[in-house]
């Protein structure tokens, strides 16, 4: 799975810090996120999509192997 997450978080001038804030995670979670090194929860998947004023499928994206 790959995610559109810094380059949304860059789009709102938000940093890791600032989205980890918004739903409820350490940044460290962000982080992995964006590398693609954790798979988030439905409802994480969902606070983070409105955090960053998105649909879940436009910010991750799930590749079809």
């Amino acid at each position: 799975m790959r995610t559109r997450i810094k380059e949304l978080r860059a789009r709102h001038d938000m940093t890791q810090e600032d989205l980890a804030r918004k739903v409820g995670v350490r940044r460290e979670t962000i982080l992995f996120l964006e590398k693609g090194k954790y798979n988030p929860s439905l409802k994480l998947a969902h606070d983070i999509a409105r955090a960053l004023k998105s649909k879940i499928d436009d910010v991750f994206i799930f590749d079809e192997d």
